[in-house]
């Protein structure tokens, strides 16, 4: 078993500086990296002989795919990998048969992957509601109106801006009672809270390692329920998609790999398997419990009416108001080696970023530069 300090010294990032922007991209510990280099030497050079690149590569993807379902609660066959949660989100979007005059809703609470794939169906005559929040609160009532008639509804599981999580089964279940299919943004929820996704019901969840999980950039992945896979005719193909490439009538395969396209670097993949036994090692109720320990200690010093996320913390994203975020941030990182980064929305705000490898001397060393350069 691994210890948050574990992990803390794996990361070279922390020999000079304070980073608290997990929220944005996880600095990966150095096994993680190590496992991916050691993949590209033995994908570019060990493998060309034997058994070749495409099949060293194609066995390592199963195996993935069987370490990402038994993380997350899901099926092998309901897992695909893709590059980002962006680029899931955009699988799913682009498999649906869209019509001018139908609806999609969103929340007003979603990152740019989650608002930028429906401002393109809009061009194209479809109709975009967004259900209004309020603190990072879903408004109930407004929700269950804007999704009535509704095709598909987009939303995130945790907010990245207030850190509030959702009632995402809940959520779920008011979309298919009218009939609309849900695609959930979960990108801020694995390596940083528990996770079942069969518990939320939904029909598409949208993720990937470089955030809380603290693995690389492009080793995303996409969870398509077994139950509505067959209705979902990808937009993008590729010889990974369906059963037997060259065929004249192709038949893409069975469950969600039919998502995956072409030829993606196996590197960020092996790294996502070695992220899952990294979390799992230190054991996700230990990062959650360090996590909460840190967040309650950024909350408790933050001075009256400065705090954006609640005063009770859901999760490490913790969002507080100042008078110039991007100056802040500057002054932040030159003066007192700290990362943390400035939001769009809420307006003046700045969002620190707690996991498993912060400290309370991290945190301290933040409530400092605050006090000091001005909330």
């Amino acid at each position: 078993m691994k210890t948050p300090g574990d992990i803390r010294d794996a990361v070279p990032v922390f020999e000079e500086t304070r980073y608290l922007n997990t929220g944005a991209s996880g600095p990966s510990p150095r096994p993680i990296v190590e496992r991916a280099q050691e993949t590209i030497e033995a994908h570019e050079w060990d493998s060309a002989a034997d058994p070749g690149p495409y099949p060293y590569a194609f066995d390592l993807y199963d195996d993935v795919r069987a370490d990402v379902a038994a993380f997350v609660g899901a099926e092998t066959d309901e897992i695909a990998l893709t590059q980002s949660t962006t680029d899931g989100i955009n699988r799913i979007a682009c498999a649906m048969e869209w019509e001018p005059g139908d609806v999609v809703v969103r929340t007003d609470l979603e990152h740019p992957a989650g608002v930028l794939p429906w401002e393109r169906l809009e061009r194209r005559g479809c109709e975009v509601r967004v259900a209004p929040t309020e603190g990072g609160r879903i408004d109930r009532d407004a929700y269950r109106d804007a999704v009535a008639d509704a095709k598909l509804v987009c939303l995130s599981a945790l907010t990245w801006n207030y850190g509030t999580h959702l009632p995402v089964a809940e959520l779920v279940a008011d979309a298919h009672d009218a009939g609309a299919r849900v695609l959930v943004d979960a990108v801020q929820v694995p390596g940083q809270c528990d996770l079942d996704l069969h518990e939320w019901g939904a029909d598409g969840v949208a993720m990937a390692s470089h955030k809380w999980m603290l693995g690389l950039w492009g080793g995303g992945f996409l969870y398509v329920n077994d139950d509505v896979v067959d209705e979902l005719h990808p937009g993008q193909i590729g010889y990974r998609s369906v059963e037997e490439a060259g065929d004249e009538e192709y038949e893409l395969k069975a469950g969600a790999p039919r998502f995956e396209i072409g030829t993606t670097n196996p590197a960020p993949y092996a790294a996502l398997s070695e992220s899952i036994e990294m979390v799992e090692s230190v054991g996700i109720d230990t990062i959650e419990s360090h996590i909460d320990g840190l967040a309650n200690r950024f909350v408790d010093g933050a001075p009256e009416g400065k705090l954006v996320s609640p005063r009770d913390p859901e999760s490490g994203l913790v969002t507080v108001r100042v008078d110039d975020p991007e100056e802040t941030v500057d002054r932040l990182r030159a003066d007192y080696g700290v990362v943390v980064r400035s939001l769009p929305d809420p307006e003046d705000a700045v969002r620190a970023s707690l996991h498993v490898y912060n400290t309370a001397g991290d945190v301290d060393r933040l409530l400092e530069g605050l006090d000091e350069i001005g909330w």
